[in-house]
């Protein structure tokens, strides 16, 4: 849907009323009623009042009507309202009934009759039911949790958000929280819950999140957002929970999903029959059981919202290789609240918190697949603690008729923490060498006694205050506010085992170079790293606004904004790092009724949007960071139990390049001038009502990226050769700042300028001659597309949503996070970190799906008996053959190259190299994925209801990833025999039963 709730119809309806407009975006957790008081001369009564009451609550507000009958009421919580109109002395007339929805606004337009001798003002019947939001110029979709209690949707604020046209679910270890909008990367959106960022900001891959009977409802803005947000070059996802009323409500919720309820996941295959990936004993049961309780502490002013949540989740898990099973278990509690105190008609208090905070215990067994033997004895146990409390205070007030403002302060907190028993005593060991290399498949891989990747703690604490104003002025309503973040991560990270060192063993080219040393003549080399940093890391994320909504005319609106923000990362010593100021982000709307009864619209709007830096930037790269790296001869394996290599003598230097423990000077490690990542967005679209429930849409959609802050191994400037291997944090493709040796003394003395689109890469020939310079190439990503809907409202019958997605997302970078080689550090990527990775790379992008159909719908069978239904079709992403080589130099980063002849040759020159496009290989299988549901209302006195939803009905199973590494990295002309062989697939069947009770 755009911008529009889906219970719009039947509101009209109820009103015999124009309701369906959308003016422009309201604060982000209320709505606003807007309108204008009509007669049949033209002329409005002097000063009539409009006035809004919920009947729940006592919330009641009251505004007088302009000389021209417009008038606004904002700061609306979400609900339904009574409406009336009044003259001064006169009685008030009842209009009808009003429902306000989240982050918009509801439009009714009153004609007014005579004025009786009382004073009482007639109010007339409307003459037109519209569901076309003829103010609004966002990309948006409403839901609300009574529609969401109709359909087969999962209870998950994900599986919501993938509701909206063009939405995509990430790629693989992506893809648990991750959501593709408009061709961005998953690491690229926000979420507020009641109007606190809940954003995760480490990597910006997830959040907070409570249960969905907490919600009230959800906005999913797509594209167009108004200059309130930002910090975003995706989606914006806004939620807000439930409240309290005058009624005192209870009741109890119970969610099941027994294992027995699931279909098998299947073992993969390979072309030889031998399995690589085991699947088959992955499941789950899941139950949880909430009670709530909501009420008045004191009529019509101070109300409450409580629940509370008992968990219990057993997932089961084995690795590919079928030796390992993993039984977890994870059954901390949700608690959450609400406070909502009505000082006065014109000022609100609301207090809300919640604790999402878990710790998941996973008990590790040996495992033999093939007779299905779990060993009695536990072989190690894994500890994580994810989440925290969240609060925040939110104080509103209509100062008079045409001001408002509204004040918020809340804090933020996520646990990120890892550990096991086996920590202390084992090390990480992978054996990278392959069968043809002499290695069974059964001693390649991890060999490592410990299923840890890491020992992580980490606690991400955000400080988020803002202040938001509206001011009406004539024909303008004025926006403008600030808002600032402070966000620290606590963190701390080594991998486990004696020395905080992984082991990886490889095989190499026999008196091959390698790290400034020979290969020795066996060829086995085993390379220790040591991975380590700690510290307090801090980012401060401010911005201000300003936007002015000019109804120009009665039937033109005119969105003009613009939003300031700056980001300051910085290091583990407190001093900045990334520090961007003054980043002005202009946005400029329209939305023009075009028949002036609100039955047809067209819109459309400009925009720009900036992405922060995550704080995975200023760990990784600012603080006392530990990166040490040491090949050595491998001597074959101890025989102790944690599989720990005999290791021979050493080759080349220790290599602490990335980070020897210290905070280092940072000013040659950083663009001083840092470009910030935008987006530039345009949107045109257009609605039309065709009934008083069915109505169409259609909109194109381009977005630009053309930035991107990534890490970058400068090796050389031409300048002194005075950077040689350091690698920096800048803007690939541009002009680069950075502190260097200015006058060839060897040490660094002055800043240099390296455009890096010319040099920054040295060439050397195959005698080891420098010969030149090359630069990069610049970042682009562009997406375009056409969305088509149609939609029927729930009238209490039925109700049907359908919408139709093409698109096309281009590029030579995905976005901070990339997919296609599974790398979540948002900023770091490989990308680029030498010219050739990207070189030749632009083409179809990870999140490309060409076709999208979408279809949701309910049908009311009986008073008591319903069935809902949801269908996802997509087609499938592109699939790249990655290299691992290049025709130019002797790297073994990824690439758009695929080495075909001589590839073994120490001479570079002599390898052959053919081009492989992005995305050349095909593109991975359409995918079908329908839920349906039923649900029953028990016909007894309270109100009982079950709900059975079954999801993936077809048990489809098809891959949605696959490995694209056709020449592992440091292989260049092996291939990889895994290649194009499925790496993730479609989750099987699962039902689903609820159970809701309220009283």
């Amino acid at each position: 849907m755009k911008a529009y709730n889906i219970k719009r119809a039947a509101l009209c309806v109820a009103l015999g009323a124009c309701l369906a407009t959308l003016a422009p975006s309201a604060f982000a957790q209320d709505g606003a009623v807007v309108g204008r008081l009509t007669s049949d001369a033209g002329q409005v009564p002097a000063g009539a009042t409009v006035t809004v009451r919920n009947p729940a609550t006592g919330f009641v507000r009251s505004v007088q009507a302009d000389s021209k009958g417009s008038y606004r009421i904002p700061l609306l919580p979400v609900g339904t309202y009574d409406m009336e109109v009044s003259l001064p002395g006169g009685a008030a007339s009842r209009v009808g009934q009003v429902t306000v929805s989240l982050g918009s606004a509801t439009t009714v337009n009153v004609p007014l009759g005579a004025v009786s001798t009382l004073g009482t003002v007639e109010v007339r019947a409307p003459q037109v039911v519209s569901m076309v939001d003829v103010k609004s110029t966002e990309s948006a979709t409403n839901i609300t949790r009574e529609e969401l209690s109709r359909l087969p949707v999962d209870r998950d604020i994900t599986a919501v958000a993938l509701l909206a046209p063009g939405a995509v679910k990430g790629k693989g270890s992506l893809g648990g929280q991750g959501i593709s909008f408009g061709g961005s990367s998953v690491a690229e959106n926000t979420v507020y819950i009641n109007g606190l960022n809940v954003t995760d900001f480490y990597n910006r891959v997830g959040f907070s999140s409570v249960p969905f009977s907490f919600y009230q409802e959800f906005q999913v803005k797509t594209g167009g957002y108004s200059v309130e947000f930002g910090r975003s070059t995706g989606g914006v996802i806004n939620a807000v929970t439930r409240s309290g009323s005058n009624d005192f409500k209870a009741g109890a919720e119970l969610v099941f999903e027994p294992r027995a309820w699931q279909s098998q996941a299947r073992d993969r295959y390979d072309g030889d029959g031998s399995r690589y990936i085991t699947a088959s004993r992955d499941d789950y049961s899941r139950s949880a059981l909430n009670v709530f309780a909501s009420g008045a502490l004191v009529q019509d002013r101070l109300f409450f919202f409580g629940m509370y949540e008992a968990r219990d989740y057993t997932p089961n898990s084995t690795n590919d290789a079928g030796t390992v099973f993993n039984r977890g278990t994870a059954d901390d509690p949700f608690w959450g609240g609400k406070l909502d105190w009505q000082i006065t008609d014109n000022q609100m208090l609301s207090l809300f918190g919640f604790s999402d905070k878990s710790d998941t215990v996973t008990d590790v067994y040996r495992y033999d697949h093939d007779t299905g033997t779990v060993a009695a004895e536990r072989n190690n146990q894994i500890y994580n603690t994810v989440g925290g409390r969240n609060w925040s205070g939110t104080y509103s007030w209509q100062v008079n008729n045409d001001l408002t403002m509204k004040l918020m302060y809340g804090e933020n907190k996520r646990n990120r923490t890892q550990s096991s028993l086996m920590d202390e005593n084992c090390n990480r060991v992978f054996d990278n060498r392959t069968a043809s290399q002499g290695v069974p498949s059964n001693l390649q891989g991890d060999r490592s006694c410990t299923s840890s990747s890491q020992l992580e703690s980490a606690l991400d604490t955000r400080k988020a205050a803002r202040a938001d104003f509206e001011w009406s002025i004539g024909n303008h309503l004025l926006r403008f506010g600030l808002d600032r973040e402070e966000n620290t991560s606590d963190y701390e990270r080594a991998y486990p085992g004696p020395g905080g060192l992984r082991y990886d063993i490889y095989y190499r080219t026999p008196g091959s170079s390698l790290n400034g040393g020979t290969v020795p003549a066996s060829g086995l080399v085993a390379r220790t790293r040591r991975y380590e940093v700690a510290g307090s890391f801090e980012t401060i994320n401010s911005a201000y606004y300003l936007e002015d909504n000019w109804q120009v005319t009665p039937n033109f609106l005119l969105n003009i904004g613009a939003r300031v923000e700056g980001f300051d990362n910085k290091g583990g010593d407190g001093d900045s790092y990334i520090k961007i100021d003054n980043m002005i982000a202009p946005r400029l709307g329209f939305a023009w009724d075009v028949r002036g009864d609100g039955t047809t619209k067209v819109f459309g709007n400009l925009g720009r949007y900036y992405l922060p830096v995550a704080n995975v930037i200023n760990i990784k790269q600012a603080g006392g960071f530990l990166d040490e790296r040491t090949w050595y001869e491998f001597l074959g394996y101890t025989g102790a139990t944690n599989n720990v290599p005999n290791l021979g003598g050493q080759i080349g230097p220790v290599d602490n390049s990335q980070g020897d423990g210290s905070v280092p000077d940072l000013r040659a490690e950083v663009n001083r001038d840092m470009d910030p990542v935008y987006q530039d967005e345009a949107i045109l679209g257009f609605q039309h009502m065709l009934s008083e429930s069915w109505s169409v849409a259609a909109s194109v959609t381009y977005r630009r990226l053309s930035n991107a802050i990534d890490d970058m191994n400068i090796t050389a400037t031409g300048q002194c050769g005075a950077i040689d291997g350091v690698w920096i944090m800048g803007n690939p493709g541009r002009t680069n700042t950075v502190w260097g040796d200015t006058n060839c003394d060897g040490s660094n003395d002055g800043w240099i300028d390296i455009d890096t689109s010319k040099e920054g890469w040295a060439l050397y020939d195959d005698d080891g001659n420098y010969v030149g310079q090359r630069g990069w190439v610049k970042p682009k990503r562009d997406y375009k597309a056409l969305e088509l809907q149609v939609d029927r409202a729930w009238d209490g019958k039925w109700g049907f949503n359908a919408s139709y997605t093409l698109a096309y997302g281009r590029g030579n970078a995905e976005g901070p996070v990339n997919s296609d080689t599974d790398f979540a550090d948002a900023g770091r990527t490989e990308n680029f970190d030498n010219p050739w990775v990207n070189y030749r790379g632009y083409g179809y992008l990870a999140n490309d799906r060409r076709h999208q159909f979408k279809f949701r719908g309910s049908y009311a069978l009986t008073e008591n008996l319903s069935v809902a239904a949801t269908l996802g079709v997509q087609s499938g992403s592109p699939i790249t053959r990655f290299g691992a080589g290049n025709p130019f130099d002797d790297t073994d980063f990824h690439s758009y190259y695929v080495c075909v002849s001589n590839c073994q040759s120490t001479v570079p020159s002599e390898r052959v190299f053919v081009h492989s496009p992005r995305g050349g290989d095909g593109r991975t299988p359409w995918t079908y994925d329908l839920d349906v549901s039923v649900s029953y209302k028990v016909p007894i006195p309270t109100d009982l209801r079950l709900k059975l939803a079954v999801y993936n009905v077809l048990n489809q199973q098809r891959v949605v990833t696959v490995d694209q590494d056709y020449e592992p990295q440091d292989s260049i002309g092996t291939p990889n025999p895994m290649y194009g062989y499925g790496t993730g697939f479609q989750s099987p069947r699962y039902a689903q039963l609820t159970v809701t009770w309220n009283y």
